[in-house]
């Protein structure tokens, strides 16, 4: 969320940033500086009628001690009828209050200024390219088909016990997921993160703290009798360890990892792109979380591109490193890099991680600050990174691995396995 404060003093430079995603919020954020005028105007008036109240109140008792009766009775009245308007000032300040979050819910974070304008994935920039395409001496076949072959994942039964986007992993299938969560975990923790199995469910303020709340694409599953949400990620949970804290000094670094279920709706997905592991409302992934200094953000985003970079080459597989245009940002982000897998048999690119930079975005509405050297607080940047989700790196993974005698596993992966084949 942004800052009011913010608003008030760089208004217009917001809107104009804010253009990169495609859309002009001038109306809002005229909207949003108009109703704070009115707000600051009627506490000004709140407080003052405050200290009015105050006043005579004190006077009240110096005036029955004097013996004049019927003026402290006259200043009783002055007093209530104060109260009575403070009273009504203090509705009409909490309604604008009220108001103004429920605009500032509505606008997105703003680009920054290397993130280059556009409308949609086509305006993405393509950043570094790494590997090259696997030849293949007859036709590869899709992920899909090598899963039916090698009875290794099961799409027809988890359509049968849940729905279309939960499939059952089965055999060797499983064992290779769950050498690619340790593999991801275990780097993860090497290069420095606390490892952490958090709630896959999370309250409401749990969501709008990292921004899925309030819910505008309905992608989260709701669990309404207890009003709790499934995590569309870890990011949700474990940033929230971290919402209305204080941390006592400016000297940090916070490094989490945890890998959960994920569950996504996924609401109007359809067509080749859904096939398989391509996109599921169930998924496995390993996910990183950073809570920095402003000043320190954007190299600890450096530091997580080349961690995610470091999995994929270790993997051998071939991707690619897009900077997103800002209409294809999330909505709280200011900058994100999207990582894409060439995969071998269908010939296009999967995404299989997003590492992301909110700067102050989701620390507002966390209430995530630190004291700096003055022992004022001031709000903390959050970043988080996928490394990586499972879906499409498995599917990328069984499509370029495939040979005639089976598909073979990276060797990065032989110390979590007894097997080097599938087949």
């Amino acid at each position: 969320m942004l800052e009011i404060t913010r608003i008030r003093a760089e208004k217009e430079i917001l809107i104009e940033g804010l253009k990169k995603r495609g859309v002009d919020f001038s109306t809002q954020l005229n909207e949003i500086t108009a109703l704070d005028e009115s707000w600051r105007a009627k506490k000004t008036e709140m407080e003052s009628v405050q200290s009015e109240s105050n006043k005579i109140s004190k006077e009240i008792g110096k005036l029955m001690g004097a013996g004049k009766k019927d003026e402290a009775n006259t200043a009783k009245e002055k007093t209530a009828q104060l109260k009575k308007q403070e009273q009504t000032l203090k509705e009409e300040v909490a309604q604008l209050e009220d108001k103004i979050q429920e605009l500032l819910y509505e606008v997105p974070n703003v680009p920054k200024d290397i993130v280059p304008a556009g409308k949609s994935e086509d305006d993405n920039v393509t950043v570094e390219e790494v590997g090259q395409k696997v030849k293949f001496t007859g036709t590869p076949l899709p992920h899909w088909e090598l899963a039916k072959k090698y009875d290794i994942i099961d799409f027809e039964l988890g359509v049968k016990v849940t729905g279309t986007g939960f499939p059952f992993y089965k055999g060797k299938g499983a064992k290779l997921q769950r050498a690619l969560i340790n593999f991801f975990l275990d780097e993860s923790e090497n290069a420095g993160y606390t490892e952490y199995i958090p709630p896959l469910l999370v309250n409401e303020d749990s969501g709008i703290g990292t921004g899925q709340l309030p819910d505008k694409e309905g992608q989260m599953y709701h669990a309404t009798k207890d009003n709790l949400f499934l995590i569309p990620t870890s990011e949700v949970p474990l940033t929230n360890i971290y919402r209305d804290v204080i941390l006592p000094k400016e000297d940090f670094s916070i490094k989490m990892t945890g890998y959960t279920p994920n569950f996504r709706r996924e609401a109007g997905s359809y067509g080749s792109d859904v096939r398989g592991l391509n996109r599921l409302h169930q998924f496995d992934k390993v996910e990183l979380v950073r809570i920095e200094h402003p000043d320190h953000s954007e190299k600890a985003l450096e530091e997580m591109v080349n961690h995610v970079k470091g999995l994929l080459e270790k993997l051998g597989l071939h991707y690619r490193i897009l900077r997103l245009c800002g209409g294809d940002l999330g909505f709280t982000s200011a900058i994100t890099y999207d990582f894409e897998v060439f995969s071998a048999a269908q010939e296009k690119w999967l995404e299989v991680s997003s590492v992301s930079l909110f700067e102050t975005f989701q620390a507002n509405r966390l209430k995530l600050r630190f004291r700096n050297e003055n022992k004022k607080t001031q709000l903390c940047h959050t970043l988080n990174g996928s490394a990586l989700a499972l879906p499409r790196v498995l599917a990328a993974l069984l499509e370029n691995y495939q040979t005639p005698e089976g598909i073979e596993i990276p060797k990065v992966l032989e110390k979590y396995l007894n097997f080097d084949i599938i087949n």
